[in-house]
């Protein structure tokens, strides 16, 4: 376990102040600004704000002392700070020049995938189409004709001096003619309209491996949006299509089997539909409404293992509706034998006709 106040230099009583007071003492002396160069600075600088970005905390804090770790984070910097600078800003009033913005990677996008249950059981190539932003060849992706910005002379920032507790400090900024981008255009591209990007149909192949579930993401690295900083990624979604006898639950497969009531009661042998054939069950007298049975192994693989769920065979009773008069005077014999009470022979079409009127 790291140990955060070892790491600031504190006592595990020291108040609010007395941290702030050692981390702004650490971490002026481990700036990379006053270490250039010294990859064991840079290590000792990361470790302080991480110190500091739990213990400045109360609630992480809290958490450090009873159990040894913070609360989870969901991504970044310890503390919710971007990074390092991010928190060092919090902390003195301005950015360091050392940690400069990135140019924005383009945009993720997502798409999905239909799968039939046979491709979930053996995993499928499958072939997916659609659109995203690519460079306008027309213009190369650069909007139009371009020209070096006069404000920035074609840098794309600007200088400024800054005064620090350091002293004097030259940092840099995005030029505002330019936006950044360290040019002007003078002639809008018609093809793109000036946007340097252009929308295009894309076909790919994507493999979907065996037992991936509908909740799942795959990704696709660099097939998203192109930006300044690079494409984004495609995530695939996919899409399970009805069957016509089974339901999915996770790695198991549920089919309903339907029974007559001759069918339950004196047992049966039937044919069970599986992905790789029909099965044969065994359906045992006295079978009753929604009685299970297992069929292990029969179901669909767990994701990334070979171990398949099983097969849940769910009965269903079906009461017929319509009967002969043979049928109607053998249930009511079956009543009979077996002393259960029925209604009498016409009472429901006497009833209808008192309701007619």
């Amino acid at each position: 376990m790291k140990d955060y106040y070892a790491t600031l230099g504190v006592s595990r009583e020291a108040t609010p102040d007395e941290i702030k007071k050692a981390y702004r003492k650490l971490a002026l002396q481990y700036h990379p600004d006053k270490n250039p160069g010294n990859k064991e600075a840079e290590e000792k600088f990361k470790a302080i704000n991480e110190a500091y970005s739990v213990l400045s905390d109360p609630d992480k804090r809290a958490n450090y002392d009873r159990y040894g770790t913070e609360a989870p984070q969901t991504g970044g910097f310890p503390g919710g700070f971007g990074d390092v600078f991010d928190l060092f800003e919090q902390v003195f009033g301005f950015r360091s020049p050392g940690g400069p913005g990135r140019a924005p990677r383009g945009e993720d996008l997502e798409a999905t995938v239909e799968l039939l249950l046979s491709d979930v059981l053996h995993g499928a190539e499958k072939e997916l189409s659609y659109q995203r932003l690519v460079n306008c060849e027309a213009c190369a992706g650069q909007g139009g004709k371009r020209e070096p910005c006069r404000s920035c002379h074609g840098r794309g920032v600007v200088e400024q001096v800054q005064r620090t507790i350091f002293g004097n400090v030259m940092t840099q900024a995005p030029c505002a003619a330019c936006r950044g981008r360290g040019y002007t255009v003078s002639e809008t591209c018609p093809a793109c309209k000036g946007q340097g990007r252009v929308r295009r149909e894309e076909h790919i192949k994507v493999q979907m491996p065996a037992g991936i579930d509908e909740n799942q993401l795959l990704r696709v690295s660099g097939m998203g949006n192109l930006g300044p900083g690079g494409p984004g990624d495609l995530f695939v979604r996919p899409r399970l299509a009805p069957h016509p006898h089974l339901e999915r639950e996770g790695p198991h497969l549920v089919y309903r089997l339907k029974l007559g009531l001759a069918q339950a009661a004196l047992g049966t042998k039937v044919e069970v539909p599986g992905l790789e054939g029909p099965i044969p069950l065994d359906v045992p007298p006295g079978t009753g409404h929604g009685e299970v049975f297992e069929m292990e192994g029969k179901g669909l693989p767990y994701a990334g293992r070979r171990h398949r769920g099983n097969l849940q065979v769910v009965t269903e009773i079906a009461v017929p509706r319509n009967l002969s008069d043979r049928a109607r005077q053998l249930l009511r014999e079956f009543a009979q034998e077996t002393g259960e009470e029925v209604a009498p022979e016409g009472f429901w079409d006497k009833l209808k006709r008192v309701f007619k009127g």
